[in-house]
């Protein structure tokens, strides 16, 4: 999975092989079994994690122990905490597999080096996090101003390659909507 990863790298910036084989002296693999943490609540997250293989859910659990989801993450994304990992603080966030998963771990201190020596690394991982941002917004904006149609409708037009991969009920959470709500809108997308 280490190799996918490189491909990856290759695929999104100009890399030598010698920088490869930087990245590939400090990547590990993890493999999750369906419904195995990859970070739990209280944990501190100190890595980069890039999935390989899988689809990965980023949540959190409230006050009344409702399930709120925050993210998903397929293959090719990257999944962890921020927050934690910028602060060093204990996660609030919970990330699980919900399918047979492999990821690709960085340690921060390694990732942060590896920005560093390698500056289209650096420079990859800026727009990264800006298009992250941006999706962050847009996504908050949908939250607040779109109707629960459109938030379906935007969920698959966004994210055509995991709406099949994920349950139904996961999806409503994502969009702060109820399952019978995306039963509802789903049986009328049918019947059109």
């Amino acid at each position: 999975m280490v190799a996918h990863f490189l491909k990856y790298l290759k695929d999104k910036f100009p890399i030598n092989d010698d920088e490869l084989e930087m990245f590939r002296q400090v990547c590990t693999v993890k493999k999750l079994r369906r419904r195995q943490y990859l970070l739990q609540e209280g944990d501190v997250w100190n890595k980069n994690a890039f999935v390989s293989k899988g689809v990965l859910r980023t949540y959190r659990v409230d006050e009344k122990g409702v399930e709120h989801i925050i993210q998903f993450s397929i293959e090719n994304w990257w999944a962890g905490d921020r927050q934690s990992y910028h602060t060093g603080l204990p996660s609030t966030f919970n990330i699980e597999a919900l399918e047979d998963s492999e990821i690709v771990l960085i340690p921060k201190a390694d990732f942060d080096r590896l920005q560093v020596e390698i500056p289209k690394f650096g420079e990859f991982t800026r727009v990264l996090l800006e298009r992250s941002f941006i999706a962050s917004q847009n996504r908050i904006h949908a939250s607040i101003s779109y109707t629960a149609e459109e938030k379906y409708a935007d969920f698959i037009k966004t994210y055509p390659d995991i709406t099949n991969r994920i349950p139904q009920h996961m999806i409503a959470s994502y969009l702060g909507i109820s399952p019978e709500t995306i039963s509802r809108i789903r049986n009328h997308m049918v019947r059109k």
